[in-house]
């Protein structure tokens, strides 16, 4: 007999009802839901608000009458279970809402009741995640509050449940974690958490109100139901884990809520590892593994089938097969922007930024987009750090960094960028180990087994690891350590005074392990690796005890006695102790020890000691800047009490090896501020002002301010960077010169930054010294020196315009007739006046020949006489173009103005560059009469150049015509060559030098061709032996006046690269065809390419022009890629199917490789030639403006259109891998540019998928960049996606579903941090997967 059908709300009471009657009457499961649906339709039908379908109400009436039933065995419970599958099935009640209640009330009760347990669990499999229809209820909103209150999933989880997509992510972590904590709770593994607890009622005494009684079951039935329960969890469990929908809806989880999916993976871990009904069934750990470890992605798939979706096939081999130093073009040349930026690094130039940073940042970003282990991305690094040094074998003479500075970035740059990244991944450990133990200590925590790895692998490189010459000793001294260890002699403080004839034969990976084991990321196993110790050396001759004999006695006390200290200059400290005793000697000690002690550590301890190199830079800067009152300019400085001490430093670091070395570790800023307190200190000072030495020699206030000039103007790039950054001034591009003011701006920030200041590189060994390197924790501006400021301002003023001229009885006009009557007074014997300026003043009682003259020089603070310099250089040159005065006086004067003060040096410079660029002086023939000529050697240079340059198929002008030469100079580079010929080449004058070639060179750069040809042709006559080095530097000037020439230049980088080019220095391709094995000396054989475009780019005065031809360069290539790799008439069968590529695989995976390494070699090109805003210009503008335009690479369609697919994956590589030099892909970036860039870059690509803009290039281009490029940015810098704006990742998203991309669109959504979540959560259930 039917019941008659409600007409109000009250439905449900009599659902309630009607169920209990049903179950009384076992009426069947269908016509129970039948009647139900029906009550619910006339409930609507009278104007009620609709409960159904998803019904509330219904699922707590559910959930009452099963808990009631019985324990699920008698035939009302079992009816009543009947009636729950047929309600979900019909979508009358909730699923989520019954099930919540469930959960918490029967998982409690699952030992007693086990019946009940198994139906709650076929429940959960059948109807627990069925979101896609229940998120539109109008009532789900209702439901997600009932199942909060019951669950406390914001409470629990710290996120709001407001959104539905939030909410069914919580939810399906609920139920997931609390299935785990079932198993767990089962097998008494609960305990082995670190809560000891679960997050929901997991026993009966957890619950505190329960509805219903039960009848009793016999023991051993409840015993062996409970048994297969935990079972069918397990099976359950791994269902669910297998599930494409659960499995894309928990990396949403893992993306957004770190610190609870750690705590969850933490539960799974243990469950995988320890449960005893996973280990005895046929349960397969794989999900389980996937889940924990992270190689799922999205979709629930590796991390390998992920990058099959995302892009094209590309072989991504190991670093396995060591071939010396060519590599091949595949897999090692995915490597070369680490190869092209440490080769930079030595072109001799200067910068303010930290190599170790860079170099870790390079390293992770190419780890990343290349998908290889760790250990091979460490031997990568090696590799190319070894490469660095061996290019340095047979080295050209010259004045520029040799191989003491590539020694520093592989035993210690390189070894600190490693720390670098082991001490982040130490760090994320620690942030996550308590919530996270296995993806903290085993997926992170293992970077130092992968460094162990790649140093053994290293051992098999043979033709790399073979030691220079003069480096032999220490890498035998290194290896025979290590025996010693082995062998159990002890080695007390770092000596080995127990060597017994011991000798064992080292090569650079003894030395790489030692600069390993001193920062503790080795330890002394290492030592005992297979085939670390070799047999005894052949030599018997071994020195290094007795050197080490004179450190020895230097820790035990030994006074600094001039024998001593000459012993300890030649030989690097063997620990930190004795770098920091020095350091204390030099603070505390005598004198005369002060004097000592900063000579030893400025010389082979500063150079060559590798080990502990970070801390002995940090000490050398800190002992220039002594705390000292703000006032610089006081008189009473404690500077001018360390005259003597800070000469000694001074002098020791104005070597070219030494400054590049501060510039590596990121030091020059404060390097730069120390020197600025010592020049305006010893600036103010006379003359008179000295120091007598223990040798004898007598040093001047000039001398310590000379040497701390010259050296703070190499630092900040004086004269190099072009003359119209000079006089744009503030309009300038930032850094693009680094001036004093970018430099203490650069050094204020890391005194503001508290990271810089507390950061400490995880394992290494700290200097028991302070060694905090800022002296002081107070902001530093121009103004703290006002001599400095104002000389800058009249530098500033001299390059912008011509001088003005003096006053009469001025102060500055009477120093200027002083010192022309002291440097011309041989031509003035006859009263004739040099210059306007010295009209009316002669010299009439000039010293004779031999006669000392320096005490008739005027007695002048340094800071007055150099601002007479320019209007004395000008009346000199002015009387020298009037015929006043011989070349030869001009060039004698110059260079007894420069001796009487070094300093002048830079302030001629500065006049000579201004005066070259204006252009209103006579050339000067260069005849051998009036000025010297080249003559002699000017066609040897012009051959010799050509053969340099062979290898671009550059055209070089010729030099010599008609058998007579016609050199002439613009008259200020006339007499500045004129000026540095006359100079010795003697250590003295190496420091300025060091100056004043680099703006020679510079300068003849600027001025036409062929005045650099020239300035070579004459010093090769002077110094023979810089033959080599002189003419390659004027082959680079054939570059500066030929953009064509540097388009054919980078035309054969890319074929080099790619193994396309029959002419360059190896046809194998990769590094050994782009960067050769160095310079070319004494057979001018061809440069390779990349080594002679690191040597002229910076002189390319339109860096954006040069963005483009890279960028047309790299479709060029791409285009013989497409033609030659990937045969024609296959290209049409390259398709995609279920499994991968059917047919061409294997060229299709061998044209995308050299696809990316095309890209590479474009994005490490365009990244180094303009850094962060030429990146900017590229992915900002013309990137875009390349789409827009129509592009026409597959004339004839002799590629069958699959130049435009891999084009388009060229492109997209080219974008990222540029971004990721530029700005890399940590969460915190390089640069405030990324975010502005990254926005207007994916607003512009979701604006042409709305339909927004019209795009001219082809179809196919540009959905292979817009896939690539977004996928690419998903795996490889998820970071780049947080920071653009979540309504422009939608749109990306709906464009990319258009496409049938939806496994990237989710994944895009993914990235996008916990706003996103909501959003990607629909997209997945929308989706049939």
């Amino acid at each position: 007999m039917s019941a008659p059908l409600p007409s109000s709300a009250a439905w449900l009471e009599w659902a309630a009802e009607y169920t209990k009657a049903a179950q009384a009457e076992a009426r069947p499961p269908l016509e129970w839901a039948a009647r139900v649906a029906a009550a619910a339709a006339a409930a609507a039908a009278a104007g009620e608000t609709g409960d159904v379908p998803w019904s509330a109400g219904l699922a707590e009436v559910l959930a009452r009458a099963l808990l009631s039933g019985g324990g699920g065995a008698a035939p009302a419970a079992a009816a009543a279970w009947k009636y729950a599958e047929a309600a979900l099935a019909a979508r009358l009640a909730s699923p989520a809402l019954l099930l919540a209640l469930l959960s918490t009330r029967v998982i409690p009760r699952r030992f007693s009741r086990p019946m009940e347990y198994r139906l709650y669990l076929e429940l959960v499999k059948r109807h627990g995640f069925n979101f896609h229809h229940q998120m539109k209820a109008a009532n789900f909103r209702k439901i997600m509050d009932l199942i909060d209150g019951n669950l406390k999933l914001s409470m629990i989880f710290g996120i709001s449940t407001c959104e539905p997509g939030v909410f069914v992510v919580h939810f399906a972590l609920c139920i997931i974690w609390q299935l785990v904590d079932v198993v767990l709770d089962d097998e008494g593994l609960l305990e082995l958490t670190p809560e000891k607890k679960t997050q929901w009622p997991m026993r009966p005494e957890d619950v505190s109100t329960f509805d219903g009684t039960f009848a009793e079951l016999r023991t051993e039935k409840i015993e062996k139901l409970q048994k297969m329960n935990t079972v069918t969890t397990m099976e359950l469990i791994e269902h669910l884990l297998r599930d494409k929908v659960i499995t894309h809806i928990l990396s949403l989880a893992r993306e957004n809520m770190q610190s609870h999916w750690g705590a969850f993976t933490n539960r799974l871990h243990l469950l995988a590892t320890n449960s005893s009904t996973l280990q005895n069934s046929a349960i397969s750990l794989e999900p389980f593994q996937h889940l924990i470890v992270g190689d799922g992605n999205a979709y629930g798939e590796t991390k390998h089938n992920m990058r099959k979706r995302f892009h094209l096939t590309v072989a991504s081999n190991p670093l396995s097969s060591p071939n010396g130093r060519c590599l091949g073009a595949s897999c090692s040349s995915l490597w070369i922007p680490i190869d092209m930026y440490l080769e930079d690094c030595l072109d001799g130039s200067i910068a303010a930024t930290n190599s170790i940073e860079i170099l870790s940042g390079l390293v992770k970003a190419l780890q990343a987009v290349n998908r290889s282990t760790w250990h091979d991305a460490f031997l990568a690094l090696w590799v190319a750090s070894l490469r660095l040094v061996q290019r340095e074998r047979e080295p050209i003479e010259g004045p520029v960094p040799h191989l003491d500075t590539r020694l520093c970035m592989l035993l210690s740059i390189t070894t600190l960028a490693i720390a670098d990244i082991i001490m982040e991944a130490d760090s994320l450990c620690n942030e996550t180990v308590l919530n996270s133990h296995v993806n903290g200590k085993k997926a992170i925590g293992n970077l130092r087994n992968e460094l162990m790895l790649s140093l053994q692998i290293l051992g098999d490189y043979e033709s790399l690891l073979v030691p220079p010459s003069c480096v032999i000793p220490a890498a035998n001294q290194a290896a025979t350590k290590a025996a010693m260890s082995i062998s159990g002699i002890s080695i007390n403080n770092g000596y080995m005074d127990n060597v017994n004839g011991m000798n064992y034969t080292g090569n650079m990976r003894h030395l790489i392990v030692e600069s390993c084991i001193s920062r503790q990321l080795l330890d002394t196993s290492a030592y005992y690796w297979p085939g670390y110790i070799s047999n005894y050396a052949n030599s018997a001759s071994h020195t290094l005890p007795s050197q080490l004999a004179g450190w020895s006695s230097f820790m035990n006390g030994a006074p600094l006695t001039q024998p001593l200290v000459n012993m300890l200059v030649s030989t690097p400290a063997s620990s930190l102790a004795e770098v920091d005793k020095l350091f204390e000697v030099a603070v505390d000690g005598s004198d005369e020890d002060s004097i000592s002690a900063a000579t030893v550590l400025c010389g082979a301890t500063l150079l060559r000691g590798w080990n502990f190199q970070e801390h002995t830079v940090r000490l050398v800067v800190k002992l220039l800047s002594p705390s000292d009152p703000i006032d610089y300019s006081g008189r009473e400085s404690q500077l001018i009490k360390l005259g003597p001490m800070l000469n000694v430093i001074l002098s020791g670091i104005s070597a070219v090896d030494y400054a590049p070395i501060f510039s590596f570790h990121g030091l020059i800023p404060e390097l730069a501020a120390a020197l600025m307190a010592i020049c305006e200190v010893f600036g103010c000072l006379s003359p008179s002002v000295s120091w007598t030495l223990r040798t004898g020699e007598e040093i001047s206030a000039h001398t310590v301010f000379s040497n701390a000039f010259i050296l703070l103007l190499r630092l900040w790039k004086f004269n190099h960077p072009p003359l119209e950054y000079c006089i744009m001034g503030d309009g300038a591009p930032v850094g693009s010169q680094l001036t004093p003011e970018y430099l203490l701006l650069l050094r204020n920030s890391q005194v503001l930054s508290s990271s810089s200041l507390t950061k400490q590189r995880n394992g290494q060994r700290q200097s028991q010294v302070s060694t905090s390197h800022l002296s002081s924790g107070n902001p530093i501006f121009m103004d703290s020196f006002p001599k400095l400021k104002l000389w800058y301002r009249q530098h500033q003023a001299c390059l912008a315009s011509t001088l003005s001229g003096l006053g009469h009885g001025t102060p500055v006009r009477n120093n200027v007739d002083s010192l022309l009557n002291q440097m011309f007074r041989k031509a003035n014997k006859g009263g004739t006046s040099i210059g306007s300026l010295s009209a009316s003043s002669s010299i009439s009682n000039s010293s004779g020949p031999g006669v000392d003259d320096s005490h008739l020089w005027p007695r002048l603070p340094a800071w007055e006489i150099l601002e007479a310099v320019p209007f004395v250089v000008d009346a000199a040159l002015t009387a020298c173009s009037h015929g006043r005065l011989f070349p030869r006086e001009l060039a004698t004067g110059l260079k007894d103005l420069a001796d009487f003060l070094p300093a002048s040096l830079a302030t001629i410079v500065s006049y000579f560059s201004a005066e070259v660029t204006r252009g209103v002086w006579k050339p000067a023939s260069m005849n051998g009469s009036d000025w010297p000529s080249p003559s002699v050697n000017l066609s040897m240079v012009d051959e010799h150049i050509k053969k340099i340059v062979a290898a671009t198929g550059v055209d070089v002008p010729r030099l010599v015509t008609g058998g007579s030469s016609s050199s002439t100079l613009p008259l200020p580079l006339a007499a500045f060559v004129s000026l540095t010929i006359t100079y010795k080449l003697d250590k003295a004058s190496e420091r300025f030098l060091n100056l004043a070639g680099p703006a020679l060179e510079n300068l003849a750069a600027s001025c036409p061709w062929p005045s650099m040809a020239i300035v070579a042709a004459l010093w090769t006559q002077k110094v023979k032996r810089w033959t080599d080095f002189l003419i390659f530097s004027a082959s680079r000037t054939v570059f500066h006046h030929n953009n064509e020439a540097v388009v054919q230049l980078l035309r054969s980088c890319f074929a080099a690269t790619l193994g396309m080019s029959w002419t360059s220095v190896c046809s194998c391709g990769g590094v050994a065809s782009l960067l050769g094995h160095g310079y070319c000396p004494g057979g001018f054989s061809p440069v390779a390419p990349g080594i002679l475009y690191l040597r002229i780019f910076r002189c390319i005065k339109d860096c954006s022009i040069l963005a483009e031809d890279i960028l047309s360069l790299l479709m060029l290539s791409v285009k013989d890629i497409a033609e030659t790799t990937v045969p024609r008439h296959r290209s049409d069968k390259l398709k995609k199917t279920k499994y991968g590529m059917r047919h061409g695989q294997v060229s299709l995976s061998a044209a995308m490789t050299q696809v990316k390494v095309a890209a590479s070699l474009g994005a490490t090109l365009v990244w180094l030639s303009g850094g962060t805003a030429l990146v900017q210009s590229l992915i900002q503008e013309m990137l875009p403006s390349w789409f827009l335009a129509v592009q026409n690479l597959d004339q004839g369609g002799a590629s069958g259109g699959m130049v435009y697919k891999l084009g388009g994956h060229a492109l997209a590589y080219l974008a990222v891998y540029s971004g990721m030099f530029a700005w890399g892909i940590d969460p915190t970036p390089v640069s405030r540019r990324r975010e502005r860039v990254m926005q207007s870059h994916l607003g512009f690509l979701a604006s042409a998928l709305d339909g927004k803009i019209s795009l001219g290039c082809d179809l196919s281009l540009w959905r292979a960049y817009v896939s690539g490029f977004l996928g690419l940015v998903v795996e490889c810098t998820p970071c780049w996606v947080q920071e653009v704006d979540l309504r422009v990742l939608k749109r990306l998203s709906s464009g990319l579903r258009h496409w049938g991309k939806d496994e990237l669109a989710v994944a895009l959504l993914r990235r996008a941090g916990p706003e996103a979540m909501g959003t990607a959560t629909e997209m997945i259930l929308g989706r049939e997967w």
